[in-house]
């Protein structure tokens, strides 16, 4: 593969994903929450970062790109809507946009829902997505700034990246999703193997993403809500859990 994948886990359970392109020797950084642990990965493979991607606002993607900015001088990428949240941006971005990595081009997905102006990036020939907190392992982000309808939207968007996509989101949020998504489904023989899967994995202090397309369409509640009114009602009741 052209691009090469690391994850450094961070703060409680976010992950911050370090994608290195041997061609050009460029290495990107997603949603990076926190600069050294991020810094300290790099050097130990020999990348030098050359870019920042974020997908949203909040702190916990945002808040190492100061920090990593001043020790590399790379191009800080973001969402154009939400570019007064995110002061650090040199490059403002939006759906239909595209950005690339040496060689390698992403289309930018417009993703609200999560926060207002979320998007995602998609290497279509890798089939690869970095989703920030729109979607996750049997489950979504919550609603924090946009509505349920945008995230049904947000479901189909991402389901027609196809199933061999695979999917990078910043949390290891997939138990207690899982043990959500069962008491919505609980006679899904598919989600069922899955949970067991994922509690094993946990167990050996195994991560649980990336996961793919396939997988979440087979097992992710709110992806297989059937309509905006049953994804409102999953998602009120998962935050109610």
């Amino acid at each position: 593969m052209p691009i090469e994948i690391v994850r450094v886990p961070v703060l409680s359970d976010n992950y911050v994903w370090l994608v290195h392109e041997a061609t050009s020797g460029e290495t990107l950084v997603v949603d990076p929450a926190v600069a050294e642990p991020v810094l300290a990965a790099a050097e130990a493979r020999g990348w030098k970062i050359t870019q920042i991607w974020n997908t949203h606002w909040h702190p916990d993607h945002v808040g190492g790109n100061a920090e990593i900015k001043a020790a590399t001088g790379c191009i800080i990428t973001g969402p154009a809507a939400e570019a007064e949240r995110i002061s650090t941006l040199d490059v403002q971005v939006g759906g239909g946009d595209v950005v690339q990595l040496g060689g390698m081009r992403a289309m930018v997905l417009d993703v609200p829902a999560h926060t207002a102006g979320h998007i995602a990036y998609h290497f279509a020939t890798e089939q690869v997505a970095f989703v920030g907190d729109t979607l996750f392992a049997m489950g979504c982000g919550r609603l924090f700034e946009g509505t349920a309808a945008q995230m049904f939207d947000n479901m189909r968007t991402l389901e027609a990246l196809g199933d061999a996509t695979a999917i990078y989101c910043a949390h290891e949020y997939t138990l207690s999703n899982a043990r959500f998504a069962v008491t919505v489904e609980p006679d899904n023989a598919a989600l069922q193997q899955r949970v067991s899967d994922v509690v094993a994995a946990r167990e050996r202090g195994e991560a649980t993403v990336p996961t793919t397309i396939a997988l979440e369409r087979a097992t992710n509640p709110f992806m297989r809500a059937r309509s905006v009114e049953e994804l409102a009602a999953r998602r009120a009741a998962k935050d109610a859990a």
